[in-house]
């Protein structure tokens, strides 16, 4: 098991883009599934984020997690809380031995880093998270614990890529109704049978773009897209498209060793 890492320029501090490989799942939950709230056996889940914590040099109750509902919330983190998880979408912390864990199945997990001043992030950036300003919420939270927005680091791992995310117009009136100029991220759908009121949205892009124009120091974009890889990755958008059923999330997340 070997977590998607980014270069050490990018994020200095332990970190990765973990995939579907390397744990101890079965089924449809195969095999390193990290949702406490899937309906995969529990002891599964535990070991799988027991390895995933080992790989980033943490306990396995030093990785924390959320359950996350697609909004703007952020946690300052400053002790670990086990399974009872806040509702929010992103987590900061300054305390070492600890490590910031996301699960996603398409939406864009987000890592940030200020290794200099010793503060980290995690973010949960689905398209209405996104919208709704998570990012740059977790770019506050971050410098209320001392970072500098111009040190931090901010990195968008693997997700729906725009070629195979097909969206409506709710969704692009909603990104629309904030900024008119993100038209930039939709193209038209090409796809056979496309009904004309359908587009690709690039969801990657877009948060990128949200992190640079909040002033991040440095961002950087994985490029790898979930639904196209299911030998290495969970995709909500490829199960929904098989006609349902259980599913498994890959996790991603940021630590601080321990001092």
């Amino acid at each position: 098991m070997t977590p998607i890492p980014l270069t050490a320029e990018s994020i200095a501090v332990p970190h990765g883009f973990f995939t579907r490989a390397g744990g101890v799942s079965a089924g449809p939950y195969a095999s390193l599934n990290c949702s406490l709230s899937s309906a995969d056996d529990p002891a599964a889940v535990r070991e799988n984020r027991a390895r995933a914590a080992a790989a980033l040099g943490v306990a396995p109750g030093g990785l924390v997690g959320l359950t996350q509902v697609h909004g703007p919330e952020v946690i300052a983190v400053d002790d670990p809380w086990g399974e009872d998880r806040p509702r929010a979408d992103a987590m900061v912390t300054r305390r070492p031995g600890l490590a910031l864990g996301i699960v996603t199945a398409d939406c864009a997990p987000v890592l940030f880093a200020d290794a200099e001043a010793g503060v980290i992030g995690a973010a949960h950036a689905g398209w209405r998270g996104a919208v709704g300003g998570v990012l740059e919420a977790t770019l506050d939270a971050m410098e209320r614990l001392g970072a500098a927005r111009a040190r931090i680091a901010a990195a968008v791992g693997p997700c729906i890529a725009q070629a195979s995310y097909e969206v409506g117009p709710d969704l692009r009136g909603a990104v629309l109704a904030r900024d008119p100029t993100d038209a930039r991220f939709f193209a038209q759908a090409s796809t056979p049978g496309a009904r004309p009121d359908r587009w690709h949205f690039d969801l990657p892009g877009y948060c990128a773009a949200r992190l640079a124009t909040a002033g991040a120091g440095r961002v950087a974009a994985l490029g790898v897209d979930t639904l196209a890889e299911e030998a290495r990755f969970f995709s909500h958008r490829r199960r929904t498209l098989a006609g349902g059923g259980p599913i498994g999330h890959q996790l991603s997340a940021i630590a601080l060793p321990g001092r």
